[in-house]
């Protein structure tokens, strides 16, 4: 048996014992649909495209799309600490429903303090209930950095004013996965930033679990649904680069999937906001754009439903999704110079934290090379 054979089997025997597992849904996932106007062809295609970008084989298309009308069977509990709710909003807010959305919608929530209708005692009560009710059986989602300062005392949380670090590793207890959803809660985000006065953390600094971090500022829908369904699948984790990000989703640097890449390539640069280079979709490298040495799936899967994104919109990528990003990868809207990045000739496997100044070297290098070799020809023309 083969490497994919085996892993067909192991999906197979999960979507078994997700069928065993009460449901908590009164009606199906495709009565559901059908009611906000998608067919079973337009849910089909819809598993078909994330097990493409799970880089799954055909064949899992049928498995994944049953593991999706099993969702229910898996409850979660998502968690706020130090954030703005922008992982959140980013899931669900759209002018119209998404498969994506609404597959997350159907998911067991348990506990999701923006979504839920009940507060203070109450949603504490609810809490509890839910970590002793499924224990060792939910979903562990934390949105926002932790902040460990003072003992946790810099976010307190409910009426009985408990630390957010309390409760992320209570929870993170008897979890059956861990997901970091945005770089807050992957890497500390902007609370992390230097000098960090609340100690500022990401949830894998501060629980002893394996974390499956999905940053971004924010994330995509696509890569927070598609990290759940991944483990609603096959009941484990994805590969995993060294930031602990799914390769899936994490494996590529914006850089080489741009759509301004041929631009860059031949030299062709946005001098300023407005000029005719911009107008015209060149490279934003000279503006600031972090693409070169940021590791992200924004080029190929955007945001808002896949109508755009930054670079698109005209914006230069900031980063967002790396480690530490709010020090290393400013000043915003100029290129790194000095900055402690990531090597932009570096796999996803092999990055590592080294001076950036090779680096920039060799952009530079690439780059004034272009631009001599396209002025050159403008000339020759």
């Amino acid at each position: 048996m083969n490497g994919f054979d085996a892993l067909y089997e192991k999906a197979k025997d999960r979507v078994q014992a997700l069928s065993e597992l009460p449901s908590s849904k009164e009606e199906s996932i495709e009565e559901m649909l059908e009611d906000k106007g998608f067919e079973r062809r337009d849910f089909m295609k819809w598993a078909a495209g994330i097990t493409a970008m799970l880089a799954l084989p055909a064949q899992f298309t049928p498995l994944f799309a049953e593991a999706a009308k099993l969702a229910d069977r898996v409850p979660l509990v998502w968690l706020h600490m130090a954030e703005c709710t922008g992982c959140s909003e980013s899931l669900i807010r759209s002018d119209s429903p998404t498969i994506d959305s609404l597959i997350f919608d159907y998911v067991s929530i348990e506990y999701h303090e923006t979504l839920m209708a009940a507060a203070g005692w109450q949603a504490e009560e609810n809490l509890d209930n839910a970590l002793e009710k499924y224990k060792g059986r939910y979903i562990l989602l934390v949105e926002g950095g932790v902040p460990t300062a003072n003992n946790g005392q810099y976010l307190t949380l409910g009426a009985h004013g408990k630390t957010g670090l309390s409760i992320v590793t209570a929870a993170a207890k008897d979890a059956a996965a861990i997901f970091s959803i945005g770089t807050c809660s992957s890497f500390g985000g902007i609370q992390a930033a230097a000098p960090n006065p609340t100690g500022a953390k990401g949830v894998d600094k501060v629980v002893s679990q394996p974390v499956i971090n999905v940053p971004g500022c924010p994330p995509s829908e696509t890569n927070i649904v598609g990290t759940l369904m991944h483990f609603l699948l096959f009941g484990t984790l994805p590969a995993l680069d060294r930031y602990s990000r799914p390769k899936w989703a994490y494996g590529h640097r914006i850089h080489d999937l741009c759509e301004r890449r041929g631009h860059f390539d031949a030299g062709e640069f946005v001098e300023s906001f407005g000029d005719d280079g911009a107008k015209d979709g060149w490279c934003l490298y000279k503006q600031g754009c972090k693409g070169p040495y940021t590791f992200n799936n924004c080029s190929t899967e955007r945001f808002n439903q896949g109508t755009s994104w930054p670079v698109q919109a005209g914006h230069g990528c900031m980063g967002c999704s790396e480690p530490d990003f709010w020090d290393t990868m400013g000043p915003l809207e100029k290129p790194i110079k000095s900055h402690l990045v990531m090597g932009l000739n570096s796999t996803v496997d092999k990055v590592g934290t080294v001076l950036l100044t090779a680096t920039v070297v060799g952009i530079g290098a690439h780059a004034v090379a272009s631009m001599f070799m396209n002025k050159k020809d403008e000339k020759e023309g």
